[in-house]
């Protein structure tokens, strides 16, 4: 069960032919976890969830069911079809998945309370078990959740719905309910989310953060002095500057050629992009292998 703490919402890597290369995807999320990170949710929108077969979310999970860092592996679900979200949840549920980051559906857009509440209600009467982290990204989805909205789906299944990732930054300082999971979008609010009682943090670029983004995490809660906030933004609001998915994949292809590979309307940065990219990671002393302020 996702507790507090550091996640990424996980890269997927792809093969020359646009298949999901699970074992690739599987050794990234693994790294992360390595590095620094509680765990990673597979199949958010950093993972290309939207333009993945649900076919080939359903190997993978089969796959990760019996792995080492199973504990640590959590699912999003990226669909917008009901009952192809059902169906694959379902399907977590045969492994013994039972926590998951659901986004309203993102294609229609101007839905209502009442109607992203009916998508979530018949969710958990199909799955009564179902543990649910709400997904609030309305550049996303199209449709932003309210304090209101999020206490109705609380009380309405106080058992199902146990926290959100807020990526539309308008919950996560305002949102106060008790045993209720609350993880902001982005390192950049990291510290702020912590002094306000969030949970913790499920991010993109925690992909490559991971080690900057746990010292932060650790520091708050061993009440240590923060040396490395400052750092951790500073990489974040750069990432900020691109498209988050092509920027990640420009600058993981360093080590792995295969996160070139992205599912097409998606695109790497240009040239001229990853050279910016690049140098103003250089100037702030980061790498992957190098997280940490010397």
């Amino acid at each position: 069960m996702i507790k507090k703490g550091i996640y990424a919402a996980g890269l997927s890597v792809l093969n020359d032919d646009y298949s999901l290369n699970v074992e690739a995807t599987v050794a990234h999320a693994e790294s992360s976890i390595k590095h620094g990170l509680h765990g990673v949710f597979f199949f958010g929108s950093t993972g290309q969830s939207q333009l993945i077969s649900v076919s080939e979310k359903k190997d993978l999970i089969s796959r990760i069911a019996s792995h080492k860092l199973r504990k640590n592996f959590f699912l999003g679900t990226g669909n917008n079809s009901l009952k192809e979200t059902i169906d694959l949840i379902k399907y977590g549920f045969e492994y013994d998945f039972k926590d998951y980051l659901i986004m309203p559906p993102a294609y229609y857009k101007g839905n209502t309370d009442e109607g992203v509440f009916d998508f979530y209600k018949t969710i958990i009467s199909r799955v009564p078990k179902i543990k649910i982290i709400l997904y609030n990204f309305e550049k996303l989805s199209g449709y932003k959740f309210s304090t209101e909205s999020v206490t109705k789906l609380v009380n309405s299944f106080p058992n199902n719905i146990i926290g959100c990732k807020d990526s539309s930054y308008n919950l996560f300082e305002n949102l106060k309910l008790p045993n209720f999971l609350m993880f902001p979008g982005s390192e950049a609010k990291l510290l702020k989310g912590l002094k306000l009682g969030c949970s913790g943090c499920i991010s993109a670029v925690t992909n490559v953060t991971h080690s900057l983004a746990r010292k932060v995490f650790d520091d708050f809660e061993e009440k240590k002095p923060q040396t490395q906030n400052d750092k951790l933004i500073a990489v974040r609001e750069t990432f900020d500057q691109y498209n988050l998915i092509s920027a990640l994949h420009c600058y993981m292809s360093k080590q792995e050629n295969r996160f070139n590979n992205l599912l097409p309307p998606l695109i790497l940065l240009n040239s001229n992009e990853k050279k910016d990219l690049i140098n103003k990671l250089n100037n702030l002393n980061f790498t992957i292998e190098k997280n940490l302020a010397a």
